[in-house]
């Protein structure tokens, strides 16, 4: 992942290169609205980090620039401050996400996952469906026998790793970095919990559709009537 953050605090940059570096994530870090649009123009990023109060040219007169210079990469805008009307015309001008500061790197690595997510396009037709359970992956909707639930983004990610091996037993160790969320650090404990709710929301309440294999993981059935191997 290529990110580039336009943001004129340098302490910043240092402390999220520190993070994010291990996380498989190379960021630039530009100083100024302006250096930011050049480092656009020059390189190839996947996301872009955007402080709206800079001096000189604000992080707002940025995503109008970069908007009507055509590119529909996505922006994760960082705020210091609640303004509503700030979010308001951030999000009219194509912002994509906000987040306001301070925030800690694990949810700012979270929010540009999902940001990405949502946009990458060979995910916005793609649907998984395994034990009366539908997950259109472009949408992030989730559909149990014909009926929508709301489930969080952390649980359908876990779901999203269960319908992708469906049939197979997935370790408690790895589902989380399955899942996508290697950025989330966690116990097995805490990951039982997780499931346990996804189960209750799912209607899975006797366990026959993600079944627990002792002392391993969880598996999630290939249809409602034939319970998965363990």
């Amino acid at each position: 992942m290529r990110i580039l953050l336009i943001d004129d605090d340098a302490r910043l940059a240092e402390l999220l290169v520190d993070y994010l570096t291990p996380q498989g994530v190379s960021l630039q870090h530009a100083g100024g609205g302006q250096a930011g649009l050049a480092a656009l123009a020059a390189g190839d990023f996947d996301a872009i980090l955007l402080d709206v109060m800079m001096p000189g040219m604000d992080g707002l007169s940025v995503l109008r620039a970069i908007r009507d210079g055509g590119h529909r990469i996505p922006v994760l805008m960082l705020t210091a401050r609640g303004d509503e009307a700030d979010r308001v015309v951030g999000l009219e001008l194509g912002a994509d996400d906000y987040i306001a500061k301070p925030f800690s790197p694990r949810e700012l690595l979270a929010r540009l996952r999902a940001v990405l997510r949502r946009a990458a396009p060979d995910t916005i037709a793609e649907k998984l469906a395994a034990a009366g359970i539908t997950v259109d992956l472009g949408a992030r909707e989730v559909v149990v026998d014909g009926k929508p639930i709301e489930l969080t983004g952390l649980e359908i990610d876990l779901l999203v790793a269960l319908l992708r091996r469906a049939g197979r037993v997935v370790p408690r160790t790895t589902l989380l970095e399955l899942a996508g969320r290697g950025d989330v650090t966690v116990g097995e404990r805490a990951v039982d919990v997780h499931i346990s709710r996804l189960r209750k929301k799912l209607g899975d309440d006797a366990a026959t559709r993600i079944r627990t294999v002792r002392g391993v993981g969880y598996v999630l059935a290939r249809s409602p009537e034939e319970p998965a191997d363990g």
